[in-house]
């Protein structure tokens, strides 16, 4: 009667977790709403004519459809835009107010599909998604009074498109002896590097900051969860600020980090907009709500003062792309300080890091990512043989103790202390190692977490196929058992959302169990009876790159243990026999 109680609070604390599971999931990683409705975008390269305002995981309204498209008819045809075009970027700067407020990313698509339009980063000011760059000056309070250029200045523009080794330059003189510049160059990445100069050829000294910000909306922002930040984000004081989000910005205003800027800006999943300061010259920055979710990052040098006949630069680079690792890194290694942590990779990321360089590496020889990821999968099981092969023999010591463990329990069992010492005096006895067996699934746990922060910050795993069905390793499996693989008009909620991914993890994992030697507790053996259907509706909601991982990994243990019984033909015929007394015993209860 205790054992049916017990079975039965199993099974309802296993329905208990994967609808609690499913509810929490739904709030860590809301449904986005995004439109993959084309906008053909005038006075733009071609590769921009689908370009659209949402991001992976972004918040635009599909009812702000048309109200976008108009307001980016409108801001994109303004006359006497500079054209960007370099391999990586495409789009233009407004010289009203020397605004880089047009960038898309040629390489990156919306979506999987083949005619989807290629991903926007920056949005002209009052559009739904507006992120844009302005450099400037600001005048320094109690020095002589110097007109600036704000953000309705008109400014003149020397040269044609930006393009590598192709700079252009925009001036402005204020008409009372000083002219200020901006001069734009672009590499073959994403990094733009402006140039901000003032002359002065007045007759009095004067004083002004250098500045530069970067203004978005937080309606296009990936989710801020809990293991993955989404939000302001920079180096201060030589680390990386994952703390602030834009709840804190609504809250208190303004953020003003510790330390000095090494750089700051705002970070999706995939995207990244910041600004870098001249290294030899001193520079703040904070963060700002400026309501109606919106906000700026803002970074400014301390005053420079300009005597008649002199000038002074300050030379600040933008990063406005995809969190690429290698691009990234390279950034770093050209004295961008610990750039690479932009991509958040959270606290494990000495361990992380490792297991996405191999992947990165089996990807380059074998050109599929779902490959390299059962390959992956092969080298961390070869890693772990000799300690399974450890464990397995250890599991074989621990069967054949079990008659005197059932002895002790017998002997003692109204005196617990007392059991815990013999069975630990048996233990060192017969050389067994009670937690020997568990060891290659200890080892496997930061492996299967490294592999699925991977799947979900890494962009390069971002719209990778595998095979057959599954277009992108990052997402979860698009066909669905319940739906007839779309045939039904209806989508399943995501804990009954079955995919054949989710089948075969599932089948894979009975197939496993079935090799292991049965539990002496019934509840225990009823529980592992239902726990491979339980983790496939886990983990059914789950990036498919992720299940192809454990589903290899499943078949590789499967063949292991089989290997390693045939190695201890006493646990083999153990199981046999634990198989033949619970055919028998559910035998006997057929008959009654």
């Amino acid at each position: 009667m205790d054992n049916q109680r017990n079975l039965i609070t199993a099974v309802v604390l296993s329905i208990v977790l994967l609808l609690g599971f499913d509810l929490v999931v739904g709030k860590l990683y809301p449904t986005p709403k995004t439109t993959e409705q084309a906008h053909t975008v005038a006075a733009a390269p071609s590769t921009r004519a689908t370009a659209v305002h949402t991001r992976d995981g972004g918040l635009v309204d599909p009812a702000e459809e048309a109200l976008e498209e108009r307001d980016l008819q409108t801001s994109l045809k303004s006359a006497g835009r500079v054209a960007i075009d370099a391999p990586e970027v495409a789009g233009s700067i407004n010289p009203v107010g020397a605004l880089i407020d047009d960038i898309v990313l040629k390489t990156h698509r919306q979506t999987v599909k083949k005619d989807s339009g290629p991903v926007r980063l920056f949005s002209p000011a009052g559009t739904p998604a507006q992120q844009f760059v302005q450099f400037g000056w600001v005048a320094v309070n109690g020095s002589q009074p110097v007109a600036v250029p704000d953000s309705s200045t008109v400014w003149q523009a020397q040269g044609g498109a930006l393009a590598p080794g192709r700079p252009v330059t925009l001036t402005w003189n204020n008409g009372q002896g000083q002219r200020f510049a901006i001069r734009y160059t672009i590499d073959d990445a994403y990094m733009i590097t402006a140039e901000q100069t003032v002359g002065n050829t007045g007759a009095g000294p004067v004083a002004v900051r250098p500045y530069g910000f970067v203004n978005r909306t937080s309606r296009s922002a990936s989710q801020d969860i809990w293991n993955l930040h989404s939000g302001p984000l920079g180096l201060f004081g030589g680390s990386v600020d994952f703390g602030t989000n834009y709840k804190d910005l609504d809250k208190g205003g303004t953020v003003t980090p510790a330390g000095a800027t090494g750089w700051i800006g705002f970070t999706d999943i995939y995207w990244l907009s910041a600004l870098i300061p001249q290294a030899s010259a001193r520079a703040g920055g904070d963060f700002r709500a400026l309501g109606n979710e919106t906000y700026r990052a803002d970074m400014i040098y301390d005053p420079v003062t300009l005597a008649p006949g002199t000038q002074a630069t300050r030379t600040t680079r933008l990063f406005v792309g995809a969190k690429e690792s290698t691009v990234l890194d390279r950034y770093e290694d050209a004295g961008v300080g610990k750039f690479g942590l932009a991509i958040d990779w959270g606290w494990f990321r000495w361990f992380m890091y490792p297991i996405f360089w191999l992947l990165r590496e089996l990807y380059r020889l074998t050109g599929n990512f779902g490959v390299a990821i059962i390959l992956l999968t092969v080298v961390v099981r070869a890693a772990v043989f000799p300690v399974a092969q450890k464990g397995f023999a250890s599991m074989a010591q621990m069967r054949a103790v079990q008659p005197k463990m059932k002895a002790l329990q017998e002997r003692h069992k109204d005196d617990k202390p007392r059991l815990q010492q013999e069975m630990a005096k048996l233990y060192k006895e017969e050389k067994v190692n009670p937690l020997s067996g568990c060891l290659p699934l200890v080892l496997q746990v930061p492996i299967f977490f490294a592999l699925y922060k991977t799947l979900t910050v890494a962009i390069e795993m971002r719209h990778k196929p595998f095979a057959l069905w599954i277009h992108d390793l990052s997402a979860p499996d698009p066909l669905h058992i319940l739906n007839l693989f779309g045939l039904l008009p209806f989508t399943p909620p995501s804990f009954l959302g079955i995919g054949l991914l989710a089948l075969l993890l599932g089948v894979t994992m009975w197939l496993q169990f079935r090799l292991n030697p049965a539990a002496m507790d019934p509840v225990q053996q009823q529980v592992f009876s239902i726990m491979p259907w339980m983790m496939m509706f886990v983990m059914a909601p789950f990036a498919a790159g992720l299940l192809i991982y454990w589903i290899t990994s499943n078949l590789l243990t499967v063949a292991q243990q089989t290997y390693l019984y045939s190695r201890h033909p006493q646990l083999k015929a153990q199981l046999n026999k634990d198989r033949a007394d619970k055919a028998h015993v559910a035998e006997r209860e057929k008959l009654g």
